[in-house]
């Protein structure tokens, strides 16, 4: 930050022609910035991106005392309106100025600038505006593919992307364009990747260059973050040691408490931090092995709240506080977690910045209802106020928006975004995270080769997925002109507005599923595929496949506690009692999904025309999605026939349920003609569980696989002797 003087080490002159200025002849317009600040630079660099996209040139100049764009840091006691990482624009003597009190804040107030003029406005009609970010922790999760906790195909597909420094750069590129401010890195036992452990060498079989590649990769993956102000964290799970460490020392890699396993992670957190001067925070999980209950037939040690607790507090914080600088401190809640012990432990460790605490939001599956329902804090699931209630001083609450239910079609939906910000701000919590367990978006293996084709990484498909969390995160007043102008830059001018309104009707279906079909934990929905793999249903009847079939979307318990499930939706019906107020019925919930499909289908076919590639590749998904709208309205009205059949045997309705399943194949028909000619099949729960729990069906995944399932509804609904009774 530049405190009581500003530096301009450099003033860029651009000649503006009449028509963008209304000027009688051309002007040469200068920006003048502290080049020394490499945040600041990256957003000059976007500003003269779009001068030059515009049709402009530039040339650096001397420094002079005047430009015509001063981009300034100033002491924050002397701008009280200006939050960190906030700007203010203001034109004042035909000059305008960018001020900040940080160089993130006048970075993002120089991008802001540079859209302002990719929408076709001039500087000088800017109006004047004071923005500062609504939430100071908007975050990414990626999982790392080495010592990763998901396993298999799935992870280890992105391990040479993840090595490599460009897929780094793209991706810190997008977080800083979106102001996305946190990247945070997790995997089980991070430390043996990024140091040679003094007292424990033995910790990783890395020969000396080895160690020296790993140590230039973590150094300058740090060093980019923080060029584009961005705070790495590394995020681990505990209790946990390489392999090699394992070995060596004859201890457990998972839950071994033993002396050299504390004194080692102890160690080993201090040279890291001190190894790494860019590395902002470290992160802690308590991890599922550090469990205060046993599974069927488990070994592992009983640990208590507070033995788990006991154990961060005397390894990894303690690491913190031994090393040579601060570092911020995430405390993730999870399983089993006692809010007052996880108190104690903040409160003696007297750190100098605000810890994190972050919380799973409706557990596995974020993207559902935002009302919040469930967490991860108890096997109950059930939410415990002690994390906020008294308010805590020396910490923060952040939501983690996990997403299990969409890796292959593209998403965005920006008035969820902004319903779920409204209800879940408070005082306190600080931020989001948002980022996927089982996915990571690295290399895009889904998509076939071919012309559609023009992006390089998975996340730079999702483009509107990080565009409207990152962006909503820092101002949930940013309007739809915003993403409109982002398709349109991409697509043509026209296309804009419809393209945004029929991706978030398309994207609608997912949110409403997951709303509907009550789950948790990672595996128990994947709402693109309409399977549950490990829903609590499994096994009542149908017990032969991942995807959700009738029987179980009858039976099945909603998450949003405004739904009616259709078992209680078909029984308030047969005693003739209403549907009570504030409650929404699956036949509405049917015709809403119908409305989205129909909204997305009437937009597809007025764009289709003359698409290029890519657009027809986005124009697919949304197809996709509209045609998975019709067949979740159709099977939901199909549930309620086929459940009112059964309560009062009328053979209509029984006809009725096969009429709408078979309307159901249909629509599963088309969804798989449109996904083949884009995708392949992708590995999904391939290295998770075991042969004996999984299901074979849900292995790899692509919406073909799932046609015998879809068929075997109708059969289901044919047979009255495979209906239950009542």
């Amino acid at each position: 930050m530049i405190n009581q003087s500003i530096r301009f080490g450099l003033f860029i002159l651009l000649f503006w022609p009449t028509m963008l200025f209304g000027q009688a002849r051309k002007a040469p317009l200068a920006i003048a910035f502290d080049s020394t600040s490499p945040p600041i630079r990256f957003g000059v660099d976007h500003l003269k991106k779009a001068l030059q996209g515009a049709g402009y040139s530039s040339n650096k100049q001397p420094i002079k005392s005047t430009a015509a764009i001063r981009i300034q840091v100033l002491p924050a006691q002397a701008n009280p309106s200006i939050q960190a990482e906030g700007y203010r624009i203001g034109c004042r003597a035909n000059q305008l100025q960018i001020t900040a009190t940080n160089a993130t804040g006048a970075m993002y107030g120089a991008m802001e600038v540079a859209e302002q003029i990719r929408m076709e406005k001039s500087w000088k009609a800017l109006r004047p505006k004071t923005v500062n970010p609504h939430f100071t922790i908007r975050a990414l999760k990626i999982n790392l593919p080495w010592s990763s906790y998901r396993t298999g195909q799935v992870m280890d597909v992105h391990t040479a992307t993840c090595r490599d420094l460009a897929y780094w750069q793209k991706l810190l590129d997008m977080m800083a364009e979106n102001r996305l401010n946190v990247l945070s890195l997790w995997n089980v036992h991070p430390f043996s990747f990024m140091v040679k452990p003094t007292h424990f060498p033995e910790a990783n079989a890395f020969s000396e260059a080895e160690m020296a590649d790993w140590k230039h990769f973590w150094t300058s993956l740090f060093r980019m973050a923080k060029e584009r102000g961005i705070d790495p964290y590394i995020v681990n799970w505990n209790i946990a040691v390489s392999p090699e460490f394992a070995k060596h020392y004859g201890v457990k890699e998972r839950n071994d408490t033993s002396a050299v396993v504390r004194q080692y992670t102890r160690e080993v957190v201090t040279q890291v931090i001190n190894e790494y001067p860019d590395l902002a925070g470290i992160g802690i999980t308590l991890a599922d092995w550090m469990s205060n209950f046993k599974a069927e037939g488990s070994s592992l040690p009983d640990m208590t709240p507070k033995d788990r607790e006991a154990w961060l507090e005397e390894t990894i914080v303690a690491g913190i506080k031994a090393a040579n600088r601060p570092v911020k401190f995430l405390h993730r809640s999870v399983l089993s977690a006692d809010p007052a012990e996880m108190r104690r432990v903040i409160n003696q460790a007297h750190l100098p910045d605000t810890t994190l605490v972050e919380i799973k939001f409706n557990w596995s599956h974020g993207h559902s209802t935002p009302s919040f329902v469930l967490t991860h804090d108890s096997h109950s699931g059930k939410r415990d106020n002690g994390y906020w209630n008294p308010m805590p001083t020396n910490y923060r609450i952040q939501w983690m928006i996990r997403n299990e239910d969409f890796f292959i079609l593209r998403w965005g939906q920006p008035d969820f975004i902004r319903r779920h910000i409204a209800q879940n701000t408070a005082p306190y919590v600080n931020g989001y995270f948002v980022g996927s367990e089982g996915y990571i978006p690295a290399r895009d293996y889904s998509h076939i080769d071919n012309a559609h084709r023009t992006w390089t990484y998975a996340f730079e498909k999702q483009w509107l997925f990080y565009q409207l969390w990152g962006r909503l995160l820092y101002d949930p007043t940013t309007p739809d002109a915003v993403f409109e102008a982002s398709f349109a830059h991409r697509y043509g001018a026209q296309l804009g507005k419809p393209l945004l309104e029929a991706t978030a009707a398309a994207s609608q279906m997912p949110l409403r599923l997951a709303s509907y079909f009550a789950s948790t934990w990672d595996y128990t929905l994947y709402s693109e595929g309409f399977l549950s793999p490990f829903s609590a249903s499994k096994g009542f009847q149908d017990d032969v496949s991942s995807f959700i079939s009738i029987n179980e979307l009858i039976e099945h318990q909603t998450l949003d506690p405004a739904y009616l499930s259709i078992k209680d939706y078909v029984g308030l019906k047969q005693a003739n009692q209403p549907v009570p107020a504030g409650k929404v019925s699956p036949l509405v919930l049917a015709d809403n999904l119908e409305i989205d499909s129909k909204t997305v289908l009437a937009r597809v076919q007025s764009l289709r025309s003359g698409a290029s590639p890519t657009l027809t590749c986005e124009l697919a998904d949304l197809e996709t999605w509209a045609q998975l709208s019709q067949y979740f309205a159709d099977k939901l009205r199909a549930g309620v026939a086929l459940q009112t059949y059964r309560l009062s045997q009328n053979k209509a309705q029984q006809q009725e349920a096969i009429t709408l399943l078979t309307r159901c194949l249909g629509h599963w028909r088309t969804v798989s003609d449109l996904t083949a000619s884009h995708y392949h099949a992708v590995p999904y729960t391939d290295g998770y569980v075991s042969k004996e729990k999984a299901y074979r069906d849900s292995q790899t995944f692509s919406w073909s696989m799932y046609l015998p399932q879809v068929e075997r509804d109708i059969q289901l609904a044919k047979d009255e002797n495979q209906v239950s009774k009542p």
